[in-house]
């Protein structure tokens, strides 16, 4: 399964760190990826990362969004800064077979971790 942690509350502008423990068959899946989910809207695509190394991110959060991977821990980590009121959400980690970063293509999403900016 993919867990994730790291949420919590902050004021705009400042900064979080997020983390993703993969255990089991979900270890071994190739990308991994962050989605988000704010009150009342859809679940939208924030970050993935490859097995390479290579990542792709949701146009608007480029440049304040970075994710990286620890495979020696089995971590993926998404770090956020110059957080925005708009990024309060709900942020899942999840695993995926294809490098596409559509909602489909990923899976075992987990309890997710609830972000709150606030002004």
């Amino acid at each position: 399964q993919l867990q994730a942690s790291g949420g919590g509350s902050v004021q705009a502008g400042g900064s979080l760190t997020l983390s993703c423990a993969a255990s089991g068959r979900f270890s071994d899946i190739s990308v991994k990826g962050w989605f988000r989910q704010a009150p009342g809207k859809e679940r939208e695509f924030v970050a993935m990362i490859g097995v390479s190394g290579a990542t792709y991110y949701a146009p608007s959060l480029r440049g304040r969004f970075t994710i990286a991977r620890d495979d020696s821990k089995n971590l993926v980590r998404l770090q956020m800064k110059s957080l925005k009121v708009e990024d309060t959400a709900v942020y899942y980690c999840a695993a995926s077979r294809v490098w596409s970063d559509s909602r489909g293509n990923f899976d075992s999403w987990g309890q997710g971790t609830l972000v709150t900016v606030s002004s």
